[in-house]
Formats: C-alpha cells, structure tokens, sequence
C-alpha cells in the first residue's frame, strides 16, 4: 500500500509504539493504488493536454458550437463500427469527415449561415446514431459508454493511442501557430498575408475531430466538450497570451482530472461526468472570484477621492 510509506511512528518507550495514520493523505493516494486507476489518471491528464491545446483556439475562434457539433458528429460512425465490430476511430474519423463537409455545403450551397448548418447536422447525427445503436442489441448499455464514457476501463491500448493524438495535437499548433493565430483574430488579415485561412480552419476542424474521436473512451463524445472548452474558456478569465492559456488550461484540466477521480472513486459517482462537471464548476468559481475582485477594486477608487 502507498499509504504506509505515510504512517508517522511516536516511540512511547522501548517496548511500544503509536502509529498515526494521516487519514487525509490516504483518502488521495490509496485510490491510485489501482492499476486501473493510474491509467485513468493518464488517460485524463493526456487527454487535458490535447484538449487544452486545440482548445484554446477553439475559444478564441469563437467554435464552441461547431466543437459541440463535432462531439456529436462522431456518434453515427461510432455506432455502426461498434456493431459491426470494426474500428471504433476510424468510424469516428469517418463520421466526422462527412459532419465537416455536410456543414460546409449545407452553408456554402443556400441561404442558411454556418450556425444553421451546424445546428441541424448537431441534431440529425445525434438521432443517426442513437438509431443505430438501438437497432443493435444492448441498447443503453452501449449507448452509454458511448456518449459518457468509461474512464476506468481505458486499456493500454487507449492509453497509446491518447498520447499519440496529444502529440500530434501538440505538433499540428507548433506547425500551424502563426495561421491558427491569424485565423482566431481575423480572417480577412489571413487571406490578406496569405496564410490560407480556408486551408487553416479545416487543419483546425480536423484536429478538434481526432481529439474528439480519441478522447470518446475516456469522456464520451459528449463530456469530451467539456475537456475543449473549459479549461481554456476559465484559463481565457484569467491570461491573454496564448500559450500561458494553454498552460494554465492543461494546469485546471489536470486539477479536474484528479479530483474528479477521487471523488468518483469515495462517493461512486460517475467518473467522466464528474471530472466534466468541475471542468466548468472551476470557471464560474473564477469567474465570481474576478467579479468580486472587480468590485472591491472599484469600491477602493469611490472610497479613495473622499479619504483624501
């Protein structure tokens, strides 16, 4: 156990001794103990990392609900491969693929603006592939995992292949850092410094996809939202700099993850939607600190000319 490297032993003599348990650093390490456990933890801390990183330009772009679009895009592949026994990614890669191309003609080709386009894609993917699902046996089970995961059941396989996508997540921004960032300001200036901004926002799509279809056996394709939002909308409150976003996005996100693990493991709650739901407690909680901030700072200023 890794609690007992923690007991504290007081000699009361030569022939006994008192241990005293620190009941506080047990209830944090003894839940890690477990394999399954540790590679949760992994799992969630990579999948911080990527969503971290392709989420800042998420949030800066103003995409949360093409992202949220995209968590749900990837369903209908998902569904079909699970059934027929196939490659759960490469059907949400798939799935995604004609989520990103059904919006661009469906905004591209009549009246209807890019939000709209979204919005019905959003719905009709979501019922395709809850239909799917419910025709193939173990309904809710199923269904289920899908859409919230299940954290403690990553493999090593998972594992690898979480990291790998963290990895490519990290090299496509250092890659394409100067147009991503161009992009998120203005897409006109793009064009004009002919970074090829139609080029850049599909590498973009393309990214926030392999993180969704990636990261769905930690988080779900639903929760999964939570991870590319979040942390760099709360990481937004508080830095203005894009990499310190990204850092500070990665530092609450890995907070979460943790928490989020511990708490699921003492009360049974479930685990993806816990560590989600700190995700955004953590951005109100800012967001109230700095509004309180605000006014104590403007009741110093209304105080200050009358003291003089």
């Amino acid at each position: 156990m890794l609690c007992v490297a923690a007991l504290v032993v007081v000699d009361r003599g030569p022939d006994r001794a008192v241990r005293k348990d620190p009941v506080v650093l047990e209830l944090v390490t003894d839940p890690f103990a477990y394999s399954f456990m540790r590679t949760a933890l992994a799992a969630g801390l990579l999948t911080v990392v990527a969503g971290s990183i392709i989420g800042t330009w998420v949030v800066l772009r103003g995409m949360a609900f093409m992202g949220d679009a995209l968590a749900h895009g990837v369903l209908p592949g998902i569904a079909i491969a699970f059934i027929l026994g196939g490659n759960l990614m490469v059907g949400g890669a798939l799935s995604a693929a004609v989520m990103i191309g059904g919006v661009s003609l469906a905004s591209s080709r009549s009246r209807l603006g890019e939000d709209t386009s979204i919005g019905l894609l959003f719905v009709g993917m979501l019922a395709a592939g809850v239909a799917i699902i419910s025709r193939g046996g173990a309904y809710a089970g199923d269904l289920t995992t899908i859409l919230f995961g299940d954290p403690l059941g990553v493999t090593r396989g998972d594992l690898r292949v979480v990291g790998v996508a963290a990895l490519l997540t990290l090299v496509v921004t250092v890659a394409f850092y100067r147009p991503f960032l161009v992009l998120s300001f203005s897409r006109a200036k793009a064009q004009a410094l002919g970074l090829r901004p139609g080029l850049t926002h599909v590498v973009m799509l393309a990214t926030v996809a392999m993180v969704v279809v990636t990261s769905f056996r930690t988080v779900g394709t639903l929760l999964v939202f939570a991870f590319l939002v979040a942390p760099p909308a709360t990481a937004s409150l508080v830095s203005r700099r894009v990499p310190v976003m990204m850092a500070v996005a990665m530092l609450l996100g890995g907070l979460a993850v943790v928490l989020g693990l511990l708490i699921s493991f003492h009360y049974a709650t479930a685990t993806a939607a816990t560590i989600a739901g700190l995700t955004v407690l953590m951005f109100f909680l800012t967001l109230a600190l700095l509004e309180a901030r605000d006014r104590v700072r403007a009741l110093r200023r209304r105080r200050a000319p009358a003291a003089a």
